[in-house]
């Protein structure tokens, strides 16, 4: 089901993203923000060198104060992962979890970049000869292959979904799915082998990943795993829309002083743009963002 149009759509509910969300519905823009605020880094953190607190805040307390006067702005809150994001004739798509998808005159990226870890033995050896943990940049890898995604997530199931495309087969493991019920119809009638309570004890191999061990001491002969602990990353959902990364590492989003991508409307900002990871860098860089994603709205409606 298609929702009403939005002038800003907001991933992420951290300072970044509600910093952004504050600024963009002061200024009369629709905006709605996805995600789910136990996600953030800065949720179970405490915080004492931000600006203007005295005595250390727990990230929290921020997260739902930020909150509150962002929806005093008459801005919107889902708490919901977004699976999908494309760009068409100039407008943003977000298709949820739950299947519903959204439509947005511009987007902001700010769900940070962290990459969870299995931290099992043989995951650091073969990173990048087997290990992944983005599916959208590395399923080509794997046409014709065996394939484990490893998750419980909806970052799990869609890119086990996703997989199905590429690989000959297709195994999730996971100890328990958390995803919604449309999700899991879907996962449920296709061709993904769901291996459920059990997890990831180890992964072998010569020179790249030949099988992994599970916790339940059975073997999975498998020639790639990808490590999917979360919600759909930022690498993934930026990659989709072609967003330029560092030439470097690859590891943030380019922006300018205006926090806009290469991508005309996508703006970026926090952690996903590099270091320092910090509060304060996040809140400055989604001020920004915010302001410029209204005026970016604007243009685009009254053209």
């Amino acid at each position: 089901m298609t929702q009403d149009l939005y002038d800003v759509a907001i991933i992420g509910c951290g300072p970044a993203g509600l910093q952004a969300a504050i600024h963009a519905a002061s200024k009369k823009a629709k905006v709605i923000v996805f995600g789910k605020p136990t996600k953030s880094s800065l949720y179970k953190a405490h915080i004492a060198n931000f600006c203007c607190y005295e005595k250390p805040i727990s990230g929290k307390d921020i997260l739902e104060a930020g909150r509150k006067q962002a929806e005093s702005f008459d801005a919107v809150f889902l708490e919901e992962d977004i699976v999908k994001t494309k760009k068409e004739n100039n407008l943003f798509s977000l298709v949820t979890e739950s299947g519903e998808t959204f439509t947005s005159r511009s987007l902001l990226l700010c769900m940070g970049i962290a990459r969870k870890k299995l931290r099992v033995k043989g995951e650091k050896k073969f990173e990048g000869r087997g290990v992944s943990y983005c599916v959208d940049c590395d399923a080509n890898f794997y046409k014709g292959l065996d394939v484990a995604v490893v998750g419980n997530e909806s970052a799990a199931a869609t890119g086990a979904l996703t997989l199905l495309l590429y690989a000959k087969t297709v195994y999730l493991i996971c100890r328990k799915l958390m995803i919604s019920d449309m999700l899991y119809e879907e996962l449920k009638n296709s061709q993904v082998k769901i291996i459920q309570d059990t997890w990831v004890k180890e992964i072998f191999g010569t020179n790249e990943v030949e099988g992994i061990l599970l916790k339940n001491d059975n073997t999975l002969k498998v020639n790639g795993i990808f490590v999917e602990l979360g919600a759909k990353g930022a690498m993934e959902l930026a990659a989709n829309l072609g967003v330029a990364f560092d030439p470097e590492t690859f590891s943030h989003v380019e922006t300018n002083r205006k926090q806009e991508t290469n991508i005309p409307g996508l703006y970026a900002a926090g952690d996903i743009t590099g270091q320092p990871w910090q509060i304060a860098k996040a809140v400055g860089e989604g001020c920004i963002a915010g302001i410029e994603a209204a005026e970016y709205a604007k243009k685009l409606a009254n053209r």
